[in-house]
């Protein structure tokens, strides 16, 4: 089994996001990182929206970013901390949109190791040095410089190690233009490591240490260390030199201390929430913070672990420090880093959720929250009373939102709507901000408008009254036998005086020239002078006209029996006719002609689909008029036509390329090069849209021309990213469609379906996939489908808080107690503010039932008694007529490690008649956590802790039938096909078993050699198995077939339960056959298919939101031909951060018969230098690789 992975949709969640001025204009960019991507993101100062205007695939995990500027400079560099060993220097090319490599200096071995630099990256203020350093021991400082031709130059680097040393934060110091100052928080470990009685240990200092680069010297020494906080965990550099007074902001457990050299240090508290739930002794922490410089001014924006952004001030004079105040200023969702921009945005990378832009309305200085200074706590080092009380946004307001997935728990991929293609159900989220999310292959639509029109128009346009014009002026809708016209303004209303002819259908309108307009109706052509004044074209005979096409300046007609007429607009604005006419042998079924070029007097090329199934290029110029330049023969008749100029890196990244779309009657959507010289077609694309006849419409997506093609479903083929895209619209069937502009909408849409006449805008462009959120109360650990009713049963569990149940016993303890507080505390949302924390081994849990199509919980069921549910499954009991159970396995007093409990259940519900509601018909204890179930001949199969299980069910309980304890350790996912059992151990890979029905016995059989941690597995067919573990690899193993036929026809089981174990295991081992380094953990598989007639493939989910495919190959000749374009791609196209892509994809273990596509689709991106180097390698044609690579994606996925 060969297999071909491709990502559908990258990794969502950001581990670092940096603010700079990286394309060297004034406005400022975000470079996030996806853990294994790079992207660049822009926020529209006048919308507020965010942009993404590329996006890039490391091939390795960035650890950490930092942006850096030359002194006297205005544009910044990235520098990349990564696995590769390599301190990697990136600049944004703005003309060719992409991330060029300016500097990559080796210094390490690979990977994430604690003692090869790459966790932390520190520059100096000025641009002079950075420092990139490692967990432990190694700290490597490079000068940056510029050569004389203005290029950035980096040095050799110089040493900072220390042994026996943890780091935990590291910044660059704000000095000025004096020597650069690192700053580090540091353990020395080593007399703690010596001491076996942990004295040591318990009595080890952190320091906070300065580095500083001496220039003339070109050496690093430490300059100075104290003693901080034990729990300090973050530093910020104050602003330096005329900016401010210079130094650091230790943040530690409870406080936040202000320290510099030879200066006293400053100390104030971390304010904390009023809440009576809350526990005092709890520490809180700071993890995330921003420091932001205006003029004369500096303020810190520093974020709680419970979401609560403090702004810090320093009260100073000159460089002397008097006091540090904080306030709370809002609550937003805990961020793994804050940006703030200098048009007035928040970036906030949310570490779990969504991630949101947010505008500032007020700096917080206006407002009454209390505030407190460092001068009220200067004789305390306990005390920590200061308390607010949490509110809703008050400071902020929020702008925009990147929707995301992370942490992605567990997927089906289920078609419950009967569409083209699946859809995909997840659990995503964590706590109170958890989601069940319905994933849909679509860009997400904004309706604007939705009118009901007096019948069933078959045609609808827009237009302007002058060329100049920025918005358009008409909507005018065509019906079987009369035309209606519409006037855009403030409100859409019918108007009579336009000059269009309203007693006919019409075929086609378009603006003419500078400032008149064109009607084409079956039996002749108006056309409207600004003046109101009509000249009037009409048939000859009783002919009528059947297809048009028109331009600014250009007009064609096909009249009944394939008669073409080509009319051209002269400079004095007359419409003239072209004395010869064109006959085709057969009648036209669709016409098309491009769009004008700029600076020029026509389009060159007209193109005519006729019903002989042939599409024909006829030429326009005066020489040779009408004179056809090139066939291309179709396998159904042609339904539309639509020559269009697009922007695409494939093909050509300096200007755009002409292409003709053509939309045939059997469903099929064809993209052609049309050659501007010759105009023949070439490189000929294919793709199926659905059931219907393809309908095309030219239209304009953000600035762009774009394709609208019509039929069992929307779709749109638009430039995203400089490269050309084809994705459906989450929307209802359309008949036909138009360009709209107005003030409320500057760039729509208006179409007809059936007697509605809608206006809708295309949103968030570039992403595959547009969601519908449901709301859940706790993390969601599994779910199930119930079949009859096809609503979801969710089991959710959350550790470290109150149940209802419990949070109202504490409430009514503390109430006769004697202690008061405002009920109002008690009211916060628990989606904006989090749950109350409790301690360690309180558990929340609850069943949930959703109804997809409503989008609703139907029932609700909450756990008592501190039991948190986490397992579920759907089981049909042969010994209870075949009626359809829950079972959800529970575990009472939780703790997670060591993972001990102090019992656990099995409860079994019934379904009432209609499926939206349960009722408990028994539960049974246990004497482990079950964390696997699954039906099995009519009875539960259970892995509860290491023992596996089977019951049946009783009238009070279930009742145990057979078990075995021959599994490791824990059982975490269970497979079965007729007496064969899979078994996966959550830290020894897998186990296959036989149950023996004639005495009812479990024999394990056949195991693994890899002592894997599985995550997710699911069965390929009865002997292989495919499965995801919690290092990122993706891998298949197979049992042998001797072995499996071997074990299969021993009818008594008497051989394999007295064979002999082989390598301290089973007596037989499962083969590996495919391994891949996917890069997240997976967290579900599923063998599907996602595209009507594809082949079958395997669809995997990651927790950090990704999602991808591995399509299996079905002929020799296409591996080969992959593998040998995977080899040129390592050479020619090295990853964006130094990492070697053979290594990333074997981390752990060589990659085994899998080709990673993504890296192949990057052939794309390529110089065409390069890409006909690899063609000729290949002995195929740029286009012929472009297209099978394409092939590749779309037969099997989107």
């Amino acid at each position: 089994m060969f297999l071909y992975n491709l990502t559908l949709q990258p990794p969502t969640t950001i581990n670092v996001a940096v603010v700079g001025h990286f394309s060297g204009t004034k406005q400022q960019e975000i470079v996030i990182s996806r853990v294994t991507r790079l992207e660049l993101l822009k926020a529209d100062p006048n919308s507020g929206k965010l942009q993404t205007l590329l996006t890039h695939d490391a091939f390795g995990i960035i650890r950490s970013l930092t942006p850096f500027r030359l002194t006297g400079g205005s544009k910044d560099y990235i520098i990349v901390g990564s696995d590769s060993g390599r301190i990697v220097i990136l600049e944004y090319n703005i003309v060719k949109n992409k991330f060029e490599k300016v500097h990559q200096e080796t210094f390490g071995k690979s990977g994430c190791r604690r003692i090869v630099p790459g966790q932390y990256l520190a520059v100096d203020p000025k641009g002079r040095s950075v420092m990139i350093g490692a967990i432990e021991k190694q700290k490597l400082v490079y000068i940056l410089n510029r050569d004389s031709a203005a290029n950035l130059t980096i040095s050799s680097p110089l040493e900072a190690h220390k042994s026996h040393t943890l780091v935990h934060h590291c910044i660059g110091l704000d000095v000025g233009y004096e020597n650069p100052v690192f700053a580090c928080l540091e353990v020395d470990y080593s007399d703690a490591d010596m001491d076996p009685s942990g004295d040591a240990f318990n009595s080890t200092e952190k320091m906070l240490t300065y580095y500083e680069l001496d220039l003339g010297l070109n050496h690093v020494v430490r300059k100075w260390s104290d003693p901080v906080d034990a729990r300090a965990n973050l530093l910020f550099p104050v602003p330096g030199g005329n900016d401010g007074p210079s130094g650091v902001l230790v943040c530690s457990e409870n406080f936040i201390t202000y320290k510099h050299q030879r200066v006293p240090e400053l100390r104030v508290p971390i304010p904390r929430r009023r809440n009576p739930l809350e526990d005092p002794s709890r520490g809180l922490i700071i993890v995330a913070g921003v420091m932001h410089k205006m003029k004369g001014v500096f303020f810190f924006l520093l974020q709680s672990e419970e979401g609560d952004i403090y702004k810090v001030t320093l009260d100073y004079e000159d460089d002397k420090v008097n006091a540090i105040k904080i306030k709370y200023f809002d609550t937003v969702p805990v961020a793994a880093s804050l940006c703030i921009l200098r048009a007035g945005f928040l970036f906030v990378a949310a570490e779990f959720g969504n991630h949101r832009l947010y505008s500032f309305t007020s700096l917080g200085d206006d407002n009454d929250e209390p505030e407190w200074s460092s001068d009220e706590f200067m004789d305390s080092d306990t005390d920590i009373s200061a308390y607010f009380t949490p509110r809703d946004l008050q400071n902020l307001e929020r702008a925009d939102e990147l929707e995301s997935l992370n942490p992605l728990i567990d997927a089906k991929v289920l078609n419950l709507t009967d569409d083209d293609t699946p859809q995909l159900y997840a659990l995503c989220g964590r706590g109170a901000g958890s989601t069940f999310r319905i994933l849909r292959h679509g860009l997400e639509i904004s309706e604007m408008a939705v009118s009901e029109l007096p019948g069933n128009p078959n045609a609808v346009w827009t237009t302007k009254l002058k060329s100049d014009d920025e918005f358009d002026a008409y909507i005018i809708v065509s019906f079987v036998n009369a035309t209606l016209v519409l006037s855009i303004g403030e409100t859409v209303e019918e108007v009579t005086d336009t000059g269009f002819l309203a007693t006919t259908p019409t075929l086609d309108v378009h603006q003419l020239g500078d400032d008149a307009l064109l009607q084409i109706y079956p039996q002749g052509i108006r056309h409207i002078r600004a003046d109101r004044r009509v000249n009037e074209w009409k048939t000859p005979g009783n002919r009528a006209i059947v297809k048009a096409a028109t331009n600014k300046r250009q007009v064609v007609i096909a009249l009944t029996g394939g008669e073409l007429v080509y009319f051209e607009l002269d400079n004095q604005g007359q419409l003239n006719e072209y004395q010869e006419r064109k006959e085709m042998a057969s009648n036209v079924t669709c016409l098309s002609v491009g769009e004008v070029p700029e600076g020029r007097q026509r389009s060159r090329f007209l193109a005519v689909g006729c019903d002989d199934n042939a599409v024909r290029i006829l030429s326009l110029d005066p020489d040779n008029t009408l004179e056809v330049l090139s066939t291309q023969g179709l396998s159904a008749p042609p339904q539309s036509l639509s020559i269009i100029e697009m922007m695409d890196i494939g093909t050509d990244a300096s200007h755009g390329t002409l292409y003709l779309n053509i939309g045939l009657q059997n469903g099929v959507l064809l993209r052609t090069m049309l050659d501007t010289i010759t105009g023949s077609l070439t490189d000929t694309r294919q793709r199926f849209l659905g059931a219907r006849p393809v309908k095309l419409f030219r239209v304009t997506i953000q600035g762009a021309p774009a394709v609208l093609a019509l039929s069992s479903r929307p779709w749109l083929s638009y430039t995203f990213q400089s490269r050309l895209h084809l994705t459906p619209l989450s929307y209802d069937m359309l008949e036909y469609g138009s360009n709209f502009t107005s003030p409320q909408v500057p760039e729509g849409i208006v179409a007809i379906s059936a007697n509605t006449l809608r206006i809708f805008a295309v949103e968030k462009l570039g992403t595959v996939f547009n969601q519908a959120i449901i709301q859940l109360s706790y993390t969601p650990r599994h779910f199930v489908l119930h079949p009859p009713s096809r609503n979801f049963v969710v089991i959710e569990s959350e550790h470290n808080t109150y149940s209802p149940m419990e949070k109202q016993r504490t409430l009514d303890a503390k109430i006769s107690e004697g202690k008061r507080f405002d009920p109002s505390l008690l009211d916060l949302s628990p989606e904006v503010f989090g749950l109350p924390k409790a301690e360690p081994g309180k558990w929340a849990s609850c069943i949930r039932i959703i109804n997809p199509f409503l989008g609703d919980t139907t029932s609700k069921i909450e756990f008592e008694e501190n039991e948190a549910a986490f397992s579920i499954t759907m089981v049909n009991f042969h010994s209870h007529n075949n009626e359809l159970f829950l079972v959800v396995g529970t575990a009472k007093d939780a703790n997670l490690a060591p993972r001990t409990c102090s019992s656990g259940y099995l409860y079994v519900y019934q379904f009432n008649e209609d499926g939206n509601d349960l009722n408990l018909l028994h539960k049974t204890q246990c004497d482990d956590i079950p964390l696997a179930l699954l039906p099995f001949q009519g009875k539960l199969l259970a892995g509860v802790g290491k023992a596996l299980r089977i019951y049946d069910i009783g009238k009070r309980k279930l009742l145990r039938k057979c078990e075995t304890k021959a599994i490791p350790n824990c059982i975490v996912n269970l497979h079965t096909q007729g007496n064969r059992i899979i078994v996966c151990d959550m830290q020894e890979s897998i186990h296959y078993a036989s149950y023996r029905q004639h005495d009812n016995r479990i024999i394990i059989f056949a195991d693994d050699t890899t002592p894997r941690w599985i995550t997710t597995t699911t069965m390929i067919d009865y002997d292989t198995l495919a499965g995801g573990d919690k290092f990122g690899n993706f891998f298949i193993d197979r049992l042998p077939s001797e072995t499996s036929e071997e074990v299969d026809e021993d009818p008594t089981g008497n051989k394999i339960m007295y064979e002999k174990g082989y390598l301290m295991g089973a007596p037989h081992k499962v083969s590996m056959i495919s391994h891949y380094h996917v890069g997240d953990i997976l967290t579900s598989i599923h063998r599907t298919t996602l595209v009507a007639g594809g082949r079958e493939i395997l669809v995997y989910t990651g927790i950090m939101g990704n999602i991808g495919v591995f399509v299996p190959f079905l002929t020799r000749e296409d591996i080969d031909f992959f593998q040998t374009l995977e080899m040129h791609m390592r050479n020619e196209a090295p990853p964006l951060a130094g990492r070697d892509h053979l290594q990333y994809r074997s981390f752990y273990a060589p990659v085994k018969s899998v080709v990673d596509g993504d890296l192949c689709e990057q052939y794309n991106l390529l110089p065409m230098e390069k890409k006909r180097m690899i063609a000729d390698e290949l002995d195929r044609t740029p286009a012929e690789i472009q297209k099978k690579i394409e092939d590749m994606r779309v037969m099997a996925a989107f």
